[in-house]
C-alpha cells in the first residue's frame, strides 16, 4: 500500500471511530450516573487531567503545523521550474520570429504561377 493511501485510510478510520463515539454519547450508550463520577474522585481527577493534557498536546501540534505552513517559503517544484523555463524559451522564440517577420516584410503573392487548385 502506498504511504499516502495508508495515511488516508488511517485518518478515515480515526474519523469513523470518533463519529461512533459521538453517536454513542448522543444515544447515551456510555452514560454513567453522576454519583459514580463523584464517588470515585481519583478517577474523575485523572480523567480531567488526561483530557486536558490531550487537548494541550493537540493544540500544540496544530500550532506547530500552522506556524510551519505560514513561515515556510513556497518554492516551485522541479516540474514547475521546468515549465517556467520552457515558457521563457517559447517567449524568446516568439520575439525572434516577430523580428524575422519584420525584417523580411509583408508576404507578397507570386504572380504568373498557377497552382493545381486554381484550374
Amino acid at each position: 500500500m502506498k504511504p499516502a493511501r495508508a495515511i488516508l485510510v488511517f485518518w478515515i478510520s480515526v474519523i469513523l471511530v470518533l463519529l461512533f463515539v459521538e453517536f454513542a454519547e448522543i444515544t447515551r450508550l456510555f452514560t454513567l450516573p453522576v454519583q459514580s463520577a463523584l464517588g470515585n474522585l481519583l478517577s474523575f481527577i485523572f480523567a480531567l487531567v488526561f483530557t486536558t493534557l490531550l487537548a494541550l498536546v493537540g493544540a500544540i501540534f496544530i500550532g506547530i503545523y500552522i506556524s510551519h505552513r505560514l513561515q515556510s517559503p513556497a518554492e516551485f517544484t522541479p516540474f514547475e521550474e521546468e515549465m517556467l523555463k520552457m515558457r521563457s524559451d517559447v517567449q524568446a522564440l516568439r520575439t525572434d520570429v516577430e523580428e524575422l517577420k519584420a525584417s523580411i516584410g509583408p508576404a507578397r503573392p507570386v504572380h504568373g504561377e498557377r497552382g493545381r487548385d486554381s484550374e
